[in-house]
């Protein structure tokens, strides 16, 4: 049974490497299989087919969400909880940039997919909005209550788009860490306008942080 179990990790330890490498689109079974140097069977005994795999990946996907966004504790500081918040995106969007990258087109061929997808957003929904709350809590961004959602929505775009936002401008060069690093700005830039005085050297120290790492 161990055996079995470390054969089915192994399976979608490769098959996210090959789909980062060439994308998901661009890969077959039989690919995954060379690639481990088993037999396309040995394959087919841990699973069904490519989408099966890929719906497995997207469980241990939604398994990181879970436990790395958490919402900050009452003790937590509420720019460290921001920053956490930023480097579980990092990890999240370099792990799995080919879902990222070709997000609407996975999901619509798999309309089970599609549902565990929005589930899944919701809660992420909640906990960049638990985020929100705790940086105005903490007096490091001033915003109206009413647009706490909404920015939270904004936040939660640019960091599913943006690996495919960059295919669109450069479709044949590969997405490396520092790319990733930019989006990761990107999110950091929503939260400037909403700082408050004595927030602002503490965000900026955090955009050089991320700007060394971008470059």
């Amino acid at each position: 049974m161990e055996k079995k179990l470390r054969t089915k990790d192994k399976i979608l330890q490769a098959s996210i490497e090959l789909f980062n490498q060439v994308g998901e689109r661009q890969v077959t079974t039989n690919h995954i299989a060379a690639h481990l140097g088993i037999s396309p069977g040995n394959l087919y005994y841990h699973f069904r087919n490519k989408e099966d795999i890929v719906r497995q990946i997207f469980k241990e996907y939604a398994k990181l969400l879970d436990t790395r966004i958490q919402p900050p504790s009452d003790q937590a500081e509420a720019l460290d909880a921001l920053a956490c918040y930023l480097d579980a995106v990092f990890e999240l969007m370099w792990r799995f940039h080919f879902f990222y990258a070709n997000l609407p087109d996975i999901l619509s061929r798999d309309p089970a997919l599609q549902q565990d997808y929005l589930l899944v957003q919701q809660g992420v929904l909640a906990r960049v909005t638990a985020v929100l709350q705790a940086l105005k809590k903490s007096a490091v961004i001033c915003i109206d209550d009413c647009d706490i959602t909404d920015l939270a929505h904004t936040i939660k775009l640019v960091v599913t788009f943006w690996i495919s936002y960059l295919k669109t401008q450069a479709p044949q060069q590969q997405i490396d860490k520092a790319s990733v690093y930019q989006g990761v700005l990107q999110v950091l830039l929503l939260f400037k306008p909403y700082a408050t005085e004595q927030a602002k050297p503490r965000i900026s120290r955090l955009q050089q942080h991320y700007e060394a790492l971008a470059n």
